[in-house]
């Protein structure tokens, strides 16, 4: 792997087939993998340190945090796990929960240790460790930051088997909405003391005032030693009306398509029609969660679809023109000379 690391290019060609839009969090975290690999491969040859960069992704819930990192696991080759934040919150013992998803790295290696070293783990939630969460009996937000800081650094951690992992060139990405976040970012931002001219690039100055500064993560609740585990910082920008669009129909795996692939495979065309796309985008805008909601509301529109068809062998095609209409039947004429359904 570390003789093939894919070049930062490659990286963001490959999540652009699955992930739409936030094309500079796609940037960000392209380089940053890209530099990780070339750090441990470098390391490897001149036996020295390296200094690892993990990776912090902010943005609203269903923006693609996660998806993200699938793809990027996918793209690379290496074994990848989440876990959340929340669920270590929640944890009487934390050390065995950080254990237990570094067995799961394990795991999903096919029991390579060394493979699963070179492995990503995403937490997602990170940002509800500012303060304790949990049932009774859990730990506070504070102390699972604590807990997280030798593993992400690198240490040697002992498994339930025995086995000892090194987490050195583990990439640790952590993401989470962090809501309140812009408030803090909107009071603290100030470049008074750079000196600025009419020469100066007005994208460069944007840039470095939408840039999270550690002291607004320290505010928000992340203590100094956990955001300095995490020194790049990637965000992630509300899905807009068009992108929510976008989601569902452009990807290799887009859901139209799978459900397409579905139908096709019963000897039925499906066509949506793009209002019902736009119907669906308005709703899940209105839900507030992201792409998430994408998938119950697309299910939902084709669930009596799906329960039809496998009963009527005369249906070739179903046309959907609105959320709010019937879908329309096209069947063949009985006793017609079109092939028969599998």
């Amino acid at each position: 792997m570390l003789a093939d690391i894919k070049k930062p290019s490659f990286i963001v060609k490959y999540l652009d087939r699955y992930v739409i839009g936030q094309d500079d969090a796609k940037k960000t975290l392209a380089v940053a993998v890209y530099s990780h690999f070339k750090k441990i491969a470098r390391a490897r040859q001149d036996t020295a340190p390296i200094a690892k960069s993990n990776v912090l992704l902010i943005g609203p819930t269903g923006t693609g945090k996660t998806l993200m990192c699938e793809t990027l696991s996918r793209a690379l080759g290496v074994p990848f796990v989440t876990a959340e934040a929340t669920s270590l919150a929640q944890s009487r013992y934390v050390n065995e929960e950080i254990e237990a998803i570094l067995q799961r790295l394990v795991d999903r290696a096919d029991g390579n240790v060394d493979t699963a070293q070179n492995g990503i783990v995403f937490i997602d939630e990170i940002d509800k460790l500012k303060a304790s969460h949990g049932q009774p009996g859990g730990v506070s937000g504070e102390s699972v930051q604590h807990a997280l800081l030798k593993i992400m650094e690198g240490c040697m951690v002992k498994l339930g088997n025995a086995q000892y992992i090194d987490t050195t060139n583990i990439l640790f990405i952590c993401g989470g909405a962090f809501v309140g976040l812009e408030k803090i970012t909107s009071e603290t931002h100030t470049y008074g003391y750079i000196s600025t001219s009419a020469d100066d690039n007005p994208s460069i100055l944007k840039r470095l005032n939408a840039r999270v500064k550690p002291t607004d993560l320290f505010e928000f609740g992340l203590i100094p030693e956990f955001t300095g585990r995490l020194p790049i910082t990637a965000r992630f920008q509300p899905l807009t009306k068009p992108l929510l669009v976008r989601i569902m129909t452009e990807p290799a795996n887009c859901i139209y398509n799978q459900f397409r692939d579905i139908l096709k495979s019963e000897g039925v065309e499906l066509t949506v029609e793009q209002e019902v796309f736009d119907q669906i985008a308005d709703l899940v805008i209105e839900y507030k969660n992201g792409a998430r909601s994408l998938r119950g509301l697309f299910e939902e529109l084709i669930t009596p679809v799906l329960f039809l068809v496998p009963d009527d062998p005369t249906i070739r095609q179903v046309v959907i023109k609105s959320l709010f209409t019937e879908p329309l039947i096209v069947r063949s004429e009985r006793g017609a000379t079109a092939p028969p359904r599998a």
